[in-house]
């Protein structure tokens, strides 16, 4: 349902994807709404907590659970899916988790899970980075503004803080600072030491393995892209060859056409010469006897259709009466007759097409 009250069909995705966290492997719930103009807008995802989870918000995630990523943002058709999305989410959850298991209900309850809503429009692109939000749980009670629980301090009770759903507790690192044992009542020097190391270590490990699975993102990106790319490079070249075919070819047509019109040019320069000496019954000739015996009959049986012809509008003005035309157009038209069948056997001899 949209906020304008409208609702439409749309398909929605719904699971767990792996995000690693303090080297172990959570499953955080989340759905993926794809609008009706999929792949040219970008879906919408939220966070969907079970009953055991609360919602934490960052910069990545509201108190509803909508998740605000640049790889939303800046959403390319061409360029974005669903599988570098969710490798994203696996990658950025690793290093904010969206979710947190509940502890004692020492602090506000946070409002029910609200259902995704898509936005008012199919082209509504949520800006980055997302807009303040109302503070969740109150500040305070070894709380932030974001419902993110401040080093150092208690959280309620039982002195923990948030933890990603299913997540153990981890044991306190040991302060730096001494404190009163059980045997001698003091912490020796290499102690410390081990606690800081073993501390640091374990915080390097989770930093080399998030930046790990960020660059194997990036990196199945880049490979899909230069696929892409090769096969753009590979039609690329062939249509500089075809282009370049057709270039020699139009090349030699424009020299074929220039020769064509400096000789058209010479015969009018010729013709118009000789204009006044030009005579008609010559300008025609033939090159065997056969083909102007066949060119005397084709204009003989022409005359003889316009002979035709004008006979017809001499019988409708009433130049000649029904009986004098009835004579003209039987002989005319025996005439025309064996001229059209000398023509076809001239052109039988002469080996032309009928």
């Amino acid at each position: 349902m949209f906020n304008d009250g409208n609702t439409k069909m749309l398909l929605n995705l719904h699971g767990t994807i792996p995000v690693k966290f303090k080297g172990n492997t959570y499953n955080i719930p989340i759905c993926i709404w794809l609008m009706d103009t999929h792949p040219k807008n970008a879906p919408i995802c939220y966070v969907k907590p079970t009953a055991e989870m609360r919602i934490k918000v960052s910069s990545y995630v509201d108190f509803n659970g909508k998740i605000y990523l640049p790889y939303l943002h800046d959403w390319n058709p061409k360029n974005a899916d669903l599988l570098d999305l969710i490798q994203i989410m696996s990658v950025t959850f690793g290093e904010l988790p969206p979710v947190y298991s509940k502890g004692p209900d020492t602090y506000p309850k946070q409002p029910s899970f609200m259902p995704p809503v898509p936005p008012t429009s199919t082209s509504y692109m949520p800006a980055y980075p997302a807009p303040a939000y109302p503070p969740y749980p109150v500040s305070g009670a070894g709380y932030n503004n974001y419902g993110q629980p401040t080093p150092g301090l208690s959280t309620g009770a039982t002195g923990q803080g948030y933890l990603p759903y299913g997540m153990p507790s981890y044991p306190t690192p040991m302060s730096t600072t001494p404190a009163i044992n059980q045997g001698t009542g003091t912490i020796t020097e290499e102690h410390i030491r081990a606690s800081l190391i073993s501390a640091v270590e374990d915080k390097l490990k989770r930093r080399v393995q998030e930046k790990v699975n960020q660059c194997q993102a990036e990196i199945q990106t880049l490979k899909r892209t230069q696929l892409e790319l090769n096969e753009g490079q590979v039609k690329i070249q062939d249509l500089v060859s075809r282009l370049q075919r057709d270039e020699q070819e139009l090349t030699k047509s424009i020299a074929v056409l220039k020769d064509k019109e400096k000789e058209l040019e010479r015969e009018l320069e010729s013709l118009e010469q000789n204009s006044n000496e030009l005579d008609v019954d010559e300008a025609v000739t033939t090159t065997a006897p056969l083909y102007k015996q066949l060119l005397n009959a084709y204009a003989e049986e022409a005359a003889i259709e316009d002979a035709t012809y004008f006979m017809g509008e001499a019988l409708r003005s009433g130049v000649i009466d029904l009986e004098v035309f009835l004579k003209q157009i039987r002989q005319l038209s025996r005439k025309q007759f064996i001229l059209r069948a000398l023509m076809q056997k001239c052109r039988q001899k002469a080996g032309l097409s009928g």
